[in-house]
């Protein structure tokens, strides 16, 4: 009898481990790749001959190149995005970026990514920068749905060293979990990324699912005593053929880049995870050019750089890859916002987000009521500041019933090739900058700017010489590109130069009406005029009325900015000289909400940090 009855509890146990594994074979593995600071231009397959990206471009041939993805202008605010699927403005992330010793993070009441994977069953990790705040450990990946995190939390650091500087101060920023990693002192930060990243694939059980969220410090610049830092050994040999000495450096770190991605993409075909993997690749916002931020990225031809609303700093290079997509290696034209991911990858993941209606995003809707505490996804009853954090438990997260996501679920329209109908980004409101910029349609409001304007220009270098033909054999001998082959799949060079083609922009070569931004809101016919040539507010002034009426319903519904000031106790000269959690060694509140005092002015001080007897301080 006591057989028998153990034998039946053994077959039940069989019986539900199988079922558990088969549930979650069902979900594929996600990897999402977020390159910092990449340019428009910086990649091989949209048109650019001096920088050859050989992996990247085999995988974006032979999956969706995403011709009209978009991006926030800087760091914090695209990252706080893809964490919520939901527009910066809607949790205070709109304006600039996190600082080191700001006392503050993504709020704690927003329920991220992770969080909903872990749900599901994920094994996830982080694996690089995190730039959503360290000021209490709460505020940082592994308490926010990550299971593993080497990586650092600020914004940038010196890719051999492993410090940063922000604000004339200076301190380490490499984590391994929590705890400082020291040992990694020397190794080139791209190779440290890439060798966890491999490991993690190597020793995963495939049964079970993974997220990996592989989030560089390239292409971001180190400090200001390194630049555009990579080994010097490559940089006296490479890329000879481009003359000018930062942008030639910039090559040597994307080539290395470039590679990291075919390692992961090598590391997942031995450990057969790629027959069911996603794969995304992306840039965080638009490249720093021509000495912005100290570093040398090209959007060319598009307008306008990092940090600013112009398609150069919001239209971000982009694809998709996965054996699931039925018509793959094609250039999807279709309006998609970096929000989307989140209820894009969670409906791949068998997970349906039952997202709320806004009114801001309705046509349907004439919504001149004032605006409540609900609007925000806050209880209007309870009298304490509507940035409080909220429990823990995820039941407490959810708005009436259901999520106020910014983002669409497009996973049907990638794997199927269908058409989807978008006509609303909102490119971001910064209430301090005084600047905003909305897509509808074809259309394009931009009003204000950043830095007096003097990132509004087109900026090179374009490299569509001749003299730096496109090597497409080099795209077929790629490592990715012979593991493709393999599973009998890849681009034919035919294809490769009709989807390059399709992915390239031009610009028309007559000049319109000028804009100035500062001096009223400009309009921009997209479609026609994706350089932002051409101000067509004059000629279209029905248009311009119903995009601000748009934007106004946008504004009547976002959070102030959630800036604060520096606080000088997070400084490390505090703390060894390494970035740290100080609010929990102060027992300091959780979340300090913004009283209007004066934040620091954004300027290239930012970076700043000075050497005094060896040491910088």
């Amino acid at each position: 009898m006591v057989s028998n009855i153990w034998a039946a509890l053994i077959c039940v146990v069989f019986v539900v481990t199988r079922a558990a594994a088969t549930y979650n074979q069902k979900r594929p593995h996600i990897i999402y790749i977020l390159a910092d600071d990449l340019g428009w231009n910086d990649v091989g397959y949209h048109g650019s001959n001096a920088i050859q990206t050989p992996n990247i471009d085999a995988l974006a041939y032979d999956g969706i190149i995403l011709d009209k993805f978009y991006v926030n202008p800087l760091c914090t605010p695209s990252r706080a995005a893809l964490m919520t699927g939901k527009y910066p403005i809607r949790t205070g992330m709109q304006h600039f970026v996190l600082y080191g010793a700001e006392p503050r993070g993504l709020p704690l009441r927003e329920r991220l990514l992770p969080e909903y994977l872990r749900d599901l069953g994920y094994v996830n990790h982080l694996v690089g920068k995190w730039h959503l705040g360290h000021y209490k450990r709460k505020y940082t990946p592994l308490y926010r749905g990550f299971h593993s995190h080497l990586g650092f939390w600020t914004g940038r650091h010196d890719f051999f060293d492993h410090t940063a500087c922000e604000n004339g101060t200076w301190g380490l920023d490499m984590r391994r979990e929590m705890e400082p990693a020291y040992d990694l002192h020397g190794e080139y930060t791209t190779d440290v990324l890439t060798r966890r990243a491999t490991a993690l694939i190597q020793r995963h059980d495939p049964s079970k699912p993974m997220f990996m969220y592989m989030s560089h410090a390239a292409m971001h610049s180190g400090n200001p005593y390194n630049p555009i830092p990579v080994p010097e050994n490559l940089a006296g040999t490479m890329f000879s053929n481009i003359p000018d000495y930062h942008r030639r450096r910039y090559a040597v770190a994307l080539h290395l880049l470039d590679q990291s991605v075919g390692a992961m993409v090598e590391a997942l075909s031995e450990r057969k995870m790629l027959e069911n993997t996603i794969i995304i690749f992306s840039t965080d916002n638009g490249g720093p050019a021509a000495g912005f931020n100290i570093n040398a990225a090209s959007n060319w031809p598009l307008r306008g750089v990092k940090s600013t609303l112009w398609e150069g700093g919001v239209r971000g290079a982009a694809f998709v890859w996965s054996p699931m997509f039925k018509n793959p290696g094609r250039v999807s034209n279709q309006l998609m916002d970096i929000t989307y991911w989140l209820p894009t990858l969670l409906s791949a993941a068998n997970k349906k987000m039952d997202v709320c209606p806004r009114s801001d995003e309705d046509d349907d809707v004439d919504d001149d009521s004032p605006v409540t505490e609900d609007d925000y996804g806050y209880d209007s009853n309870d009298n304490n500041d509507r940035r409080r954090s909220l429990p823990a438990d995820s039941n407490s997260r959810k708005i009436r019933g259901c999520s106020k996501l910014d983002g669409r679920d497009v996973w049907d329209a990638l794997v199927n090739d269908k058409p989807y109908n978008t006509t609303t980004i909102l490119h971001n409101i910064d209430q301090i900058d005084g600047n905003a910029a909305l897509r509808y349609g074809k259309w394009k409001y931009v009003n204000g700017t950043v830095f007096r304007g003097i990132g509004d220009a087109i900026f090179g270098p374009s490299e569509r010489g001749p003299e730096n033909g496109y090597n497409v054999s080099l795209v077929l001998s790629s490592k990715t590109s012979q593991i493709l082959q393999k599973m009998n799949r890849g681009a034919s060079p035919e294809k490769i130069r009709s989807l390059r083609q399709q992915s390239t922009v031009v610009c028309s070569s007559r000049n319109g009406t000028t804009c100035n931004p500062n001096k009223g809101p400009c309009l921009f016919n997209i479609d026609e005029d994706p350089c932002e040539r051409n101000n067509v507010a004059e000629a279209n002034p029905a248009v311009l009325r119903d995009l601000e009426n748009r934007l106004a319903k946008f504004q009547r519904t976002s959070m102030p900015p959630g800036n604060l000031p520096l606080d000088e106790r997070g400084n490390p000269e505090h703390w060894n000289y390494v970035w740290t959690n100080f609010g929990d060694y102060l027992n300091l509140p959780d979340d300090i909400p913004p009283r209007g005092e004066p934040l620091l002015p954004v300027t290239e001080a930012v970076f700043a940090c000075s050497r005094n007897g060896g040491r910088v301080i």
